[in-house]
């Protein structure tokens, strides 16, 4: 290991801490790296090298992101850096940190019930069929489907039947 190894590895590392302090926009109780939207960090010949991926192609948060990673990089020092967005493979809620998954369920949103690669979508949508959403508020699991898409178009609308809240619940992806 050279000298420059270890600058580089401290340099990513000092990222990566940064990026750990950086909310995501719409559920500002989680980070970006929480939720799993930072795939990676690398030192190049130019400075520093960001990669992210939305949470869908589509997602409006994403120059928010853009725009909180450069104010992270600036705050540290840095200089050149490049900010990536990948979008294969496809981003899923398996990537949300097992930390994510309780600040959203502490927030008043259900975290997934299940992992995205154990959903078979081959013939029907996974909100349609039935399945066992806890309530974040009273741990019930006597919650009913209100619609789809709840505040966002990754989190569909659940109602509590034993509490009477309605809820968020994160869709597993």
């Amino acid at each position: 290991m050279t000298a420059c190894d270890v600058i580089d590895a401290a340099l990513v590392e000092r990222v990566w801490h940064a990026l750990r302090d950086v909310p995501d926009p719409e559920i500002p109780v989680i980070s970006i790296v929480e939720l799993g939207v930072v795939r990676s960090v690398d030192a190049t010949d130019g400075g520093v090298r960001v990669c992210i991926t939305p949470t869908y192609s589509g997602c409006p948060a994403m120059q928010a992101i853009e725009a909180d990673i450069r104010a992270a990089l600036t705050r540290l020092g840095i200089g050149a850096f490049s900010i990536e967005t990948r979008l294969a493979p496809a981003w899923t809620t398996d990537w949300l940190a097992p930390e994510a998954r309780a600040k959203l369920r502490d927030f008043g949103i259900a975290p997934p019930a299940e992992t995205a690669s154990r959903i078979d979508v081959s013939r029907i949508s996974p909100l349609r069929r039935r399945r066992e959403v806890e309530c974040p508020r009273c741990r019930s699991v006597a919650t009913a489907l209100i619609a789809q898409f709840g505040s966002t178009a990754c989190k569909a609308l659940y109602r509590c039947t034993a509490c009477g809240e309605p809820f968020d619940y994160f869709k597993p992806f």
